[in-house]
């Protein structure tokens, strides 16, 4: 069976991003090139987590896209969606930047989706959001559609998560991840006025791993997480994408309320 998708030059080496969805089971991957060549790829790594796997083609004279600085990235900005739609060869579609931030849709366990209404649809999975300066945006992942066809809700994985993927592919075989062995929920009203404390921000703490990372360093059901070195948590899945992206070892600064008294502990990230 013939699966098309896309992907995106990464390196000027040959390495070569797209989704682990496009290349799952796969016997043999050709990537056929903008100017006309193609190559067998190898793949260097895959990373389920985020859907996102690493190839390498062995070709000289490639072209690297540059990545943009996902800081900069604005709602309303324009977007173009560079990729394979129902094999047809390469193509774009323009929109807009029209979310970022988006999560909770069970499509992976690291979710930082950046919403496009330019137009994804099948066999464009794996290529490139860009800006208008042609700079990578986003890896195009997915769309939310009641048909199967583009209905202007596209999703895309940000550049940064791209690229510490791909490096840490590249670097050690795997994705290297930060752990702090917990599990939290996001404060709400009726929390807070369980604990007495007045607060609009943060994730609760409802339990520890045994000899964790969290629980050797104090932390303990109830303590609510107001922020995670230095940075403010509003909620899980900000939580645990600040720290994953952590190196293990690493000692940090959480800092937690609890009995309406703030503290800060140092915590050495599993």
């Amino acid at each position: 069976e013939l699966i098309l998708g896309s992907g995106v030059i990464v390196h000027n080496s040959g390495f070569i991003v797209t989704n682990y969805h496009v290349i799952r089971d796969a016997e043999e991957i050709l990537v056929l090139l903008y100017d006309g060549r193609d190559a067998l790829a190898r793949v260097i790594g895959i990373d389920s987590e985020t859907d996102l796997a690493v190839l390498k083609i062995e070709l000289d004279n490639l072209t690297a896209i540059a990545p943009a600085k996902t800081d900069k990235l604005r709602v309303g900005d324009p977007a173009l969606a560079i990729g394979n739609p129902y094999g047809f060869g390469q193509s774009v579609s323009a929109g807009i930047i029209s979310a970022t931030g988006r999560y909770g849709l069970n499509l992976t366990t690291y979710e930082n989706f950046i919403q496009t209404d330019a137009a994804i649809n099948i066999g464009s999975s794996g290529g490139a959001l860009i800006n208008h300066n042609g700079e990578l945006v986003g890896i195009n992942t997915a769309i939310y559609s009641q048909t199967g066809s583009s209905q202007g809700i596209g999703l895309a994985i940000p550049v940064d998560i791209v690229s510490k993927v791909m490096m840490d592919i590249i670097r050690y075989g795997q994705v290297v991840r930060g752990w702090l062995g917990l599990e939290v929920t996001q404060l709400n009203a009726n929390i807070a006025a369980r604990l007495g404390i007045r607060l609009t921000n943060g994730v609760f703490i409802t339990s520890t791993y045994r000899e964790g990372p969290a629980e050797s360093a104090g932390l303990i059901p109830g303590d609510v997480i107001i922020s995670i070195d230095g940075k403010r948590i509003d909620t899980g899945q900000e939580g645990l994408l600040e720290v994953a992206n952590i190196a293990p070892g690493k000692v940090i600064s959480v800092e937690i309320v609890r009995n309406n008294q703030t503290y800060v502990l140092p915590v050495t990230v599993g």
